[in-house]
């Protein structure tokens, strides 16, 4: 199933969900960011998805970056909530959503690192080789957030 993202877009299809996710940005030991390559956009991103509803958000963290890339984390701190109203997701099964999604940090526990049918390639990128990557702008924010190192979680 493809995805197609939107931003402040007036062509933009109308929102027929709304739903609550978590990703998290996990580093190596050399302050690499563990980034994947999606399937459905071929963009770049943080591992994460929907929060179920036996799950708690960092749960649904934990479970996302495990079911996408085969590490085992535990969360660290929270880089900030995501919740701009300018941001659609559209999937050709027809559901068009908005997202709550709230970012983690995370550091790895064990596992062994493996591409999932949610991705095409998986990487621990340097911090100064993002700005290289096709990667949808809200992604790229919480990645500047998080390199910021601010006292306090981004809010939006």
């Amino acid at each position: 199933m493809a995805r197609t993202e939107y931003y402040d877009d007036p062509t933009a299809p109308k929102p027929n969900s709304m739903v609550v996710a978590a990703s998290a940005v996990v580093t190596d030991d050399h302050g690499r960011i563990l980034l994947q390559r999606r399937r459905d956009n071929d963009l770049w991103a943080l591992p994460g998805g929907g929060m179920d509803l036996t799950d708690s958000l960092p749960g649904t963290a934990v479970r996302e970056v495990r079911e996408e890339t085969g590490l085992d984390v535990e969360i660290t701190g929270l880089v900030g909530t995501y919740t701009d109203p300018k941001h659609i997701i559209a999937y050709t099964d027809g559901e068009v959503r908005r997202q709550f999604n709230v970012c983690f940090t995370a550091r790895i526990t064990g596992g062994q690192l493996e591409i999932s049918d949610e991705s095409t390639e998986l990487r621990f990128v340097p911090p100064e080789e993002i700005q290289q990557l096709p990667m949808h702008h809200t992604q790229r924010l919480r990645l500047q957030h998080f390199l910021e190192q601010c006292e306090k979680p981004y809010l939006g």
